[in-house]
């Protein structure tokens, strides 16, 4: 199922707002609903809209101090908003967009065109957030290309000193275990440097038509002793007769290595349950991860796939930029739905008939 464009509608007047949830759904879009600004400013947090459909004139407070708050916050200062409202003086209008609003409808309206502005704006901001995945992918590839000529050999040098100034110390030498950190440190930061380097090549890949349970399965194993060691269970509902799909076998099984190891990490209280799943859904091949780990707080779901991106929990690393690399190269994609103290899901969507070489 492709994701659909979520529409938070704002008006304190139910049958509007009735209206437009029967008719935007009737399109295709996903729509919550608040009756005042209050309600209006908690949903934006909680639902996270693409577009946001607000009323004026309302309780607690009015639509243009909803806008204002929107766009004085980083998190949701790009959100578009179109404003409906029966306030259509040409001072009502300037005072709307002069605060941030995207376009400016006067009730009565005809829908018609709100469908249209819809449709622009959801548009826009898809275009502004590839946008912005292409200059963050082309910003990578460069620091990716610096990393290598000018981080990689110096660790080599620390990591194999330190390791002869470790070996010649005495067990009793105090400095020995600030040696020891030294070496700690220069291994994760090599660690990182590797996956970046990974990163770099995983645009190439052979492909050949692969059986993805048993990618999933082989994965699963290189984490039989993590998962012992933690007491998670395991549980696998993997689809029968699964048509075989084009896949680099190898970049597959770290893609899914990755989101496994990110669920066992996640999970530290009980139940400890791990969920694979495959099947196919809407003409794609729909593979599953689900853990019942501390999952990620909302405002931080959108970053989990940048970059040395830290948690309060994880250190930086480039495991789920790498996973979403390698899906994206497959011509899928990768969703996450999470609550925190339930779980995480990752879904990826993957075209059934892919060319066996790229």
């Amino acid at each position: 199922m492709e994701k659909k464009s979520k529409i938070l509608i704002v008006d304190d007047a139910v049958d509007t707002v009735e209206l437009l949830r029967k008719r935007l759904r009737f399109e295709g879009y996903d729509t919550a609903e608040a009756y005042d600004g209050e309600e209006a400013l908690k949903q934006v947090t909680e639902y996270n809209p693409d577009l946001i459909i607000l009323d004026i004139m309302m309780p607690k407070l009015d639509g243009y101090e909803v806008c204002q708050r929107l766009r004085s916050n980083e998190n949701t200062k790009y959100i578009p908003v179109l404003m409906l409202t029966a306030k259509s003086t040409v001072e009502d209008k300037v005072k709307g967009l002069n605060l941030g609003a995207d376009h400016y409808l006067a009730k009565p309206f005809d829908y018609k065109e709100l469908s249209a502005r819809v449709r622009s704006l959801v548009a826009r901001k898809e275009a502004r957030e590839k946008l912005v995945e292409e200059e963050k992918a082309e910003a990578l590839e460069q620091m990716m290309g610096e990393v290598e000529h000018e981080i990689r050999n110096p660790l080599t040098s620390i990591g194999g000193f330190a390791r002869r100034v470790y070996e010649k110390l005495s067990e009793g030498d105090p400095n020995k275990r600030y040696m020891e950190m030294i070496i700690n440190d220069v291994a994760r930061l090599e660690n990182m440097v590797k996956g970046l380097l990974e990163l770099k090549t995983a645009a190439i890949s052979y492909r050949e038509l692969t059986n993805i349970n048993d990618v999933i399965m082989e994965a699963l194993k290189s984490f039989e002793q993590h998962i012992e060691d933690r007491g998670i269970e395991v549980k696998t509902e993997l689809g029968d007769n699964l048509p075989p799909i084009s896949i680099d076998r190898e970049q597959m099984k770290m893609a899914l290595a990755n989101l496994i190891q990110n669920s066992i990490e996640a999970m530290q209280d009980e139940p400890k349950i791990l969920k694979m799943t495959t099947r196919i859904s809407d003409g794609r091949m729909e593979i599953q991860v689900s853990d019942t780990g501390k999952g990620i707080p909302k405002d931080k779901i959108k970053n989990i796939f940048d970059p040395f991106f830290t948690s309060k929990t994880r250190g930086p690393g480039v495991g789920l930029t790498f996973t979403l690399k390698i899906i994206q190269g497959h011509g899928g994609t990768v969703s996450v739905e999470s609550e925190p103290r339930k779980g995480t899901i990752f879904t990826i969507r993957l075209p059934l008939k892919v060319r066996g070489r790229c």
